[in-house]
């Protein structure tokens, strides 16, 4: 069995790669990151308006595409060969994904057409202060019952500075989880941004003193065990798109790279070190895309095929971004160069959802059929 991108996911792939290259370069990117929102507003603007990509694994009756997570997925692999910022995995698949999977129709009908068509960025407050993103627990504690209210933390939320709605996982009593809707514009409610090692990256930590929360699912602990699958996949698919840029860069810098009268690229040594990088790359796209068609069609693997593609993804990406340091000499450690931002990329993206580590762990008992997260 072949498996590839159909016709039309290819050209969605090169559709937005195009876009990028003539609207995301190097420079375009150190820009945007310098100042708020965090990102390029008018190139989200078109990647909504002209490739639909907030859009794509939203249901048509919600004002979506009508496509799957596995197109998503195709973008931010464009994305994260770009190391273009965007609220596209924050927003649009972390947030858009959660209220999915509440069901909960009025909210959906209310929140969803915004996102997906871009003008409205939602953040989900999960992680705790331990910097773990449970199904079972959280620093954000909820009190009450017809009137729920909110009080605690949440740490590493991802657009959380500049959301236009919070979704907040909150205790709800002990070994459970329910997520609630927020209004950031309460003032009850304190967001402060947190610098990241990859600048690319928009995180805030974001604390509730008594907020009122409306109950998007009392008991979400299944629905947040499915969410976390979804949101380390989608990790994955940036770190694919970065070690390819990784990669990519190395083959053109070795063939310009001239030592003892020829390129570097000549030499046998350094021919065998990329071709470990390529190696990497690849078997990491094909545990990506196994788990983001898992996580498409809502099969019974995902929770496996996420756990194996994050933990290889994660050390496939760390390992080709420290080659491409390695290969490009001292220039690699200088601000000017994109590999320290490869490399940044590589460590921030090991950390999502999870490091590799605890991935193969849970995998493991997974497999063995003691998982509980």
């Amino acid at each position: 069995m072949t498996f590839a991108l159909t016709d039309e996911q290819n050209e969605l792939s090169a559709t937005v790669r195009h876009l990028l290259a003539r609207r995301s370069d190097s420079g375009a990117v150190r820009k945007a990151v310098a100042q708020p929102p965090g990102y390029d507003e008018d190139l989200w603007r078109t990647l909504c308006e002209q490739v639909g990509a907030a859009s794509l694994a939203i249901p048509e009756r919600y004002g979506g595409a009508g496509f799957t997570l596995f197109e998503t997925h195709i973008v931010l692999e464009q994305l994260g060969f770009a190391l273009t910022p965007s609220p596209l995995f924050g927003s649009g698949v972390l947030a858009a994904q959660a209220l999915l999977l509440t069901g909960n129709e009025e909210a959906c009908a209310r929140l969803l057409p915004g996102i997906a068509e871009g003008t409205l960025v939602a953040a989900v407050c999960w992680a705790g202060a331990d910097g773990r993103w449970r199904t079972g627990r959280s620093d954000v504690r909820a009190a009450g019952g017809d009137v729920w209210s909110l009080s605690g933390s949440a740490t590493l939320v991802l657009d959380g500075a500049i959301a236009d709605a919070l979704l907040v996982v909150a205790e709800t009593g002990p070994g459970q989880a329910g997520l609630f809707e927020v209004d950031p514009a309460d003032g009850r409610v304190r967001r402060a941004p947190t610098p990241a090692l990859d600048s690319t990256v928009s995180l805030a930590r974001v604390e509730f003193d008594g907020v009122p929360g409306a109950p998007l699912a009392l008991d979400a602990t299944g629905l947040l065990s499915t969410l976390h699958d979804i949101a380390a996949v989608a990790v994955t698919a940036l770190q694919v798109g970065t070690a390819q840029r990784a990669l990519d860069m190395t083959v053109a810098h070795s063939k310009e790279r001239t030592q003892f009268g020829r390129s570097i690229g000549s030499f046998q040594a350094l021919k065998h070190r990329m071709a470990d990088m390529l190696v990497e790359v690849e078997t990491a796209r094909s545990a990506s895309w196994a788990a983001a068609w898992s996580a498409a069609r809502g099969e019974p693997e995902l929770p496996a095929r996420a756990a194996l593609a994050k933990a290889w993804c994660s050390t496939a990406l760390n390992k080709v971004a420290s080659e491409t340091v390695q290969l490009h000499g001292g220039i690699a450690i200088t601000w000017e160069h994109d590999a320290q931002m490869v490399l940044k990329r590589a460590h921030a993206t090991s950390q999502l959802f999870g490091q590799p580590h605890e991935h193969r762990q849970w995998l493991f008992r997974y497999l063995s059929g003691t998982a509980p997260r």
